[in-house]
């Protein structure tokens, strides 16, 4: 393919969307006709011998697409379903994430390409990235998360994170399918769901919280209307009633940011059935507890290594919010509003699986929280273990026998089937089966 043909063809396509005002991304079907008719034309001219030949017209057109409408070198990159994530270290070091595992790529870049890309990146989404302010964390159309920090916070290069996230999974039923939870542990998180426990999704970093959270929110009842506070968008619930809202940046002149916390304040005032918090990681943890001891139902999700340190994480970070707010008021707070815990965790090969689900007892001993297993990962499988999940009357106002539940092998639900869930796979990955995880 030559060279000089492609640089032509790309230069005449960038001219006629500057002429028609066409936005590449907004009008994705009318830049490809747009290309496909310019590739055309030009292949009509190089016959001609006006201008070079081009060795393969589909790669040339593809090309420009990518250059014009996408991420140029990075675009393969988010088109191809095995890549989670895309990082790059300095213009020489490009990775990808492939079911968990990372790859140096041969793509090489310029410092100017890097910042070109970042730029064309945050143009669609309102944030910026400057001395004053050294970080970025936004989303991008396609719905990928971009994260990017430039010098002298880091030594000489700038440092990007492009993480892809494609819902692949609307519904528990979606995880048993892939192995990821088996029927009975899913039959227990749906009657949870639709009872109103308030559920704590723990996990490490690329563990797939965020999936499962989406998950667990296709057992939300259709009548219900759910608030959703995130720090970038991220979360993509199955629900028919849903407001989303996200963070916003400070401006030039330092003002007009708007913290988690005033989401979750916000989001009390419109009439939520229920509250969901895309990650719990400082004061907003505060709110989040007020709202869910006001009997408000809610879901969030936070970084631990075990359910139970994520239960003695959630009794620390409130107190961030001030030094008047006290562990006297917060332990105990956390032992009534959060009933459940699910722990996610990554395997030395990549899979993501539920690790255990864990029940607050709502008791708290010598200043702990009690906890109870009710779900614990052997190994092999995730198997029934003793314990049980509080308000069993909740259970009971939506027809259910929590104890019926837990204690019998799980039967086929209406439009479920009862066969055993396959292996575990790894169905965090953000790799779409059409339907993710991230």
């Amino acid at each position: 393919m030559s060279e000089d043909g492609v640089a032509i063809l790309e230069r005449e396509v960038r001219e006629l969307v500057r002429r028609r005002g066409l936005d590449p991304v907004q009008d994705a079907a009318g830049f490809r006709a747009l290309v496909d008719e310019a590739q055309a034309d030009y292949s009509d001219r190089s016959t001609r011998g006006v201008v070079p030949a081009l060795d393969d017209p589909g790669a040339a057109a593809r090309t420009v697409r990518d250059a014009v409408g996408g991420l140029g070198p990075l675009q393969r990159y988010l088109d191809d379903p095995d890549v989670e994530e895309v990082w790059i270290n300095n213009p020489a070091q490009v990775f990808v994430a492939r079911a968990g595992r990372p790859e140096l790529t041969t793509t090489i870049l310029t410092p100017e390409q890097v910042r070109d890309l970042v730029e064309r990146m945050l143009k669609a989404s309102g944030r910026r990235l400057d001395l004053s302010s050294p970080f970025v964390d936004a989303c991008l159309p396609g719905g990928e998360r971009l994260h990017v920090v430039i010098p002298d916070v880091t030594r000489d290069s700038w440092a990007v994170n492009l993480r892809k996230h494609v819902v692949r999974a609307s519904s528990l039923d979606d995880l048993v399918r892939l192995g990821s939870l088996t029927q009975h542990s899913a039959a227990f998180l749906d009657a949870a769901v639709r009872a109103g426990l308030n559920l704590l999704v723990a996990g490490g970093t690329q563990a797939g919280k965020t999936t499962m959270l989406n998950a667990l929110a296709g057992s939300i009842p259709a009548s219900e209307r759910v608030l959703s506070c995130e720090e970038v968008f991220e979360l993509k619930l199955p629900v028919r009633d849903w407001v989303a809202m996200q963070c916003r940046q400070a401006g030039l002149e330092g003002t007009g940011e708007i913290p988690l916390r005033r989401l979750v304040k916000e989001a009390l005032r419109m009439r939520p059935d229920r509250i969901v918090i895309g990650e719990v990681r400082e004061a907003e943890a505060f709110d989040l507890l007020v709202a869910l001891n006001a009997g408000v139902p809610g879901m969030c999700t936070v970084h631990a290594n075990s359910a139970r340190e994520a239960v003695t994480k959630m009794t620390t970070l409130p107190l961030l919010a001030g030094e008047n707010v006290s562990d006297r008021f917060v332990v105990p707070t956390v032992a009534s509003a959060i009933d459940v815990v699910v722990h996610l965790g990554v395997d030395s090969v990549g899979r993501r699986t539920v690790r255990e689900i864990v029940a607050v007892t709502g008791r708290v001993e010598e200043g702990r929280v009690e906890c109870a297993t009710i779900f614990r990962h052997d190994g092999a499988a995730l198997r029934r273990a003793d314990g049980f999940p509080p308000h069993p009357e909740r259970f009971a106002r939506t027809g259910v026998d929590v104890a019926a539940l837990l204690a019998e092998p799980l039967r086929a639900r209406p439009g479920h089937s009862a066969e055993p869930a396959r292996p575990a796979s790894p169905w965090l990955s953000g790799v779409p089966a059409e339907s993710g995880m991230r």
